[in-house]
């Protein structure tokens, strides 16, 4: 049986880091933890994640259909309908992207008060 590489994402080759990257994304992060509860379609996600662009949502979808994340349905409707919705792989992404949106969340007076704290100390 052949051994698998040691993947590693400190090694700018492996292709691992292009994963990482990919689901450290925000754009990212926010459309898996949307798609967490069902299938949406386009216009219901862009609704959901504000802020995001049309053409960024359409580019992380897709990106996110390559990596095997998000499933595509399109229904032969007139007009036709296209749900998302999270493979069996993208659900395994779900909680760890959960815990890092509720860190953000909960932490968010403390990062604020840094912040403010070192634009203080930056300005003379």
């Amino acid at each position: 049986m052949p051994q698998l590489p040691a993947f590693d994402v400190m090694t700018a080759t492996c292709p691992s880091r292009t994963s990482l990257a990919r689901v450290a994304n925000k754009w990212t992060a926010m459309v898996v933890i949307a798609l967490s509860a069902d299938r949406m379609r386009f216009r219901d996600l862009r609704a959901t994640v504000d802020g995001i662009s049309s053409k960024v949502l359409t580019e992380t979808l897709r990106d996110l259909e390559r990596d095997g994340i998000v499933t595509r349905h399109v229904y032969a409707e007139v007009p036709p309908r296209v749900e998302y919705e999270l493979t069996a792989l993208g659900r395994t992404l779900h909680a760890p992207i959960q815990a890092l949106g509720s860190w953000a969340e909960d932490h968010i007076s403390e990062v604020l008060a840094a912040r403010k704290s070192y634009d203080a100390r930056q300005c003379p």
